[in-house]
């Protein structure tokens, strides 16, 4: 059977329907007139190719006469309307085979395809369009024709309608013809905007244990302003962000309600309220690190969540003590707009570490400000008072502190990252009584990531930590507001917080001014494993602002291993040291989830 466009006007979007991968059934392309891409296309548009062996002759011949439509969907895509295509089934043409009489078997299968003159475009207009229409630059006269581009072009200028509040816009007449001796396609699409609409109610469908209005709070639904695509999506995810609802649809009112306004319908399940977990992370120089936690996540009904987390490290490690942290951290969504979330922290901590003993207790309260799904801030004020332990000797003190940050976070993926950047930044002013004087501590986490290649993409990684304490003597500082450099978040290879200011006859202290900088070639061996090589370095000074040159630089290098799973890769890494102050091994392994950084 051989199929083709005729003179007379049509209009075909074709799906693009992928089939899923397989063992393919025996399959022959005969040689035919097409591009080594576009033979790729047939390939994977075929049903017939992701037959498993052992397929049964009514498989075969059900999937042969569908790929009649899905292989000429996929010319016409690619601008290809005089196509011709044969199925063969031992050599039988597949399209005249009756359905309900498949052979007994089929042995052969061959498909052959002539794909003809790619067509090109006449005429090519959409019309009226709204100001700021960005139409795909495929679609213009003389351009290689499609309807792949031509529906790419039509959902542009709907789009555009929908950008300025008309929710309503659809493409309302059509005219598309095929001039076979010309070899053109002409194509004259009319839409309709519709008229210019404001947002309606928010209707809430949902078996939730949120309180009603507490959803229509945290939508922060803007009724009566403009319909916007970015305002809904916004919606979305306020809901989605609480952690509170497993499945948030946000549908548009078929109907446009009085003065042009036009409801959203919100379909709403709640996720299981209670949830616990644990994890774990080994080093061998480190030891064993244990935590776990207690989450529920619509506490008092209105998808506040708490959260109650331990963890104990430092088990069997050569670091120090044993670490213990009790933490409890209560937030709540929307709490002064639909966009600030409020929360508070209680914790106590004791830390056993190589050049200090700290016992604290802190709690604080304050806002996060969410300005897009990519930036967010925070402020608090919080109390900090501790007993520390260390060269100077033992102290008591108490901390006011301010703490701001704020976080940009424009990676691909959290856990493994190949494109994109992340930067936190922080800055927490602090005032001290009794055992401490005031003064401020900064600090700044960059990371930037960039791939090459696709089939095995190599994605080069780097980051940057830059802190500093200042107004506060090293004797008179936070115990923890210090900084030390060594082990697996700093410079892999050279012992846990190995680096520090040293005051002379063994005795070390945190330093004032710290950089951290890292570099990772991540290659991609197979769908589940890579491969990663790296190299940090770490250098800690007095000086109040870190200049480089006044402290100590150490550094580190080493080889990695990454499986990937569902919750992100499996990292081992061993690491050496390569420069500073005299290791006290010759090499660290790591383990735990997620890439380094």
């Amino acid at each position: 059977m051989k199929r083709f466009l005729d003179k007379s006007t049509v209009f075909a979007l074709a799906l693009s329907l992928l089939a899923p991968p397989g063992q393919a059934a025996p399959v022959t392309w005969a040689d035919g007139a097409t591009s080594s891409d576009l033979a790729e296309s047939l390939r994977g548009a075929s049903l017939l190719e992701a037959l498993p062996e052992g397929a049964t002759p009514q498989d075969i011949l059900a999937s042969a006469q569908a790929d009649y439509n899905r292989l000429l969907s996929t010319f016409y895509d690619a601008g290809y309307f005089g196509a011709t295509i044969s199925i063969m089934l031992d050599g039988r043409e597949a399209a005249s085979i009756p359905p309900v009489s498949a052979p007994n078997a089929i042995s052969s299968v061959v498909i052959r395809v002539d794909q003809g003159p790619q067509f090109r475009f006449g005429t090519a207009e959409i019309k009226p369009l709204a100001g700021g229409t960005e139409l795909p630059d495929g679609f213009a006269t003389g351009a290689p024709a499609g309807t792949g581009v031509l529906r790419t072009a039509v959902t542009a200028g709907v789009d555009q309608w929908r950008e300025i509040g008309h929710a309503k816009a659809l493409p309302a007449g059509q005219r598309i013809t095929a001039n076979h001796p010309a070899q053109t396609l002409n194509a004259s699409v009319t839409l309709d905007p519709g008229p210019r609409l404001t947002f309606g109610e928010l209707i809430v469908d949902a078996d939730s244990t949120v309180r009603p209005e507490r959803i229509l709070e945290i939508a922060g639904l803007p009724s009566g302003e403009v319909f916007s695509p970015d305002e809904v999506s916004r919606v979305a995810t306020r809901l989605r962000r609480t952690g509170t609802f497993r499945s948030v649809a946000l549908t548009e009112a078929n109907e446009i309600g009085a003065d042009n306004t036009l409801d959203i319908l919100a379909e709403i399940a709640d996720q299981t309220p209670r949830r616990f977990g644990f994890g774990g992370e080994i080093s061998s120089l480190e030891g064993l690190s244990l935590s776990a936690f207690w989450l529920h996540r619509n506490w008092l009904g209105g998808a506040e969540r708490l959260r109650i987390e331990g963890e104990i490290g430092g088990i069997g490690g050569d670091s120090g003590g044993t670490d213990y942290r009790l933490s409890a951290r209560f937030d709540r969504p929307a709490t002064f707009n639909e966009d600030t979330d409020f929360y508070a922290l209680a914790e106590v901590e004791r830390l056993d570490e190589v050049s200090f003993e700290l016992d604290q207790a802190r709690v604080e309260v304050g806002i996060r400000r969410y300005a897009s799904e990519k930036r967010e801030y925070t402020l608090g004020l919080g109390l900090q008072t501790a007993k520390t332990t260390d060269v100077f000797g033992t102290r008591e003190y108490t901390i006011f502190t301010l703490p701001l940050g704020a976080t940009f976070d424009y990676r691909d993926d959290r856990l493994d990252a190949t494109s994109g950047y992340y930067a936190s930044v922080s800055a927490t002013p602090f005032l001290g009584f009794d055992g401490s004087d005031s003064g401020l501590r900064t600090y700044a986490d960059l990371r930037a990531f960039y791939t090459v290649g696709e089939g095995r993409p190599l994605t080069f990684a780097a980051r940057a930590q830059i802190g500093s304490v200042t107004g506060a003597s090293q004797d008179r500082a936070p115990t923890d507001f210090l900084f030390y450099s060594g082990g697996g978040g700093t410079v892999r290879g050279q012992s846990y917080q190995s680096l520090a200011v040293d005051l002379g006859g063994g005795n070390m202290v945190g330093g004032r001014a710290f950089i951290g900088l890292s570099g990772e070639v991540r290659f991609k061996a197979t769908d589940s494993i890579g491969l990663v090589g790296f190299v940090d370095a770490g250098y800690v000074g007095s000086e109040a602002f870190p200049d480089g040159s006044s402290g100590e630089w150490h550094s580190g290098a080493g080889l990695g291993l990454r499986y990937a799973t569902g919750i992100g890769p499996i990292r081992v890494d061993v690491a050496v040291p390569v420069s500073g102050p005299e290791p006290d091994s010759d090499f660290q392994v790591y383990i735990g989830i997620g890439q380094s950084f």
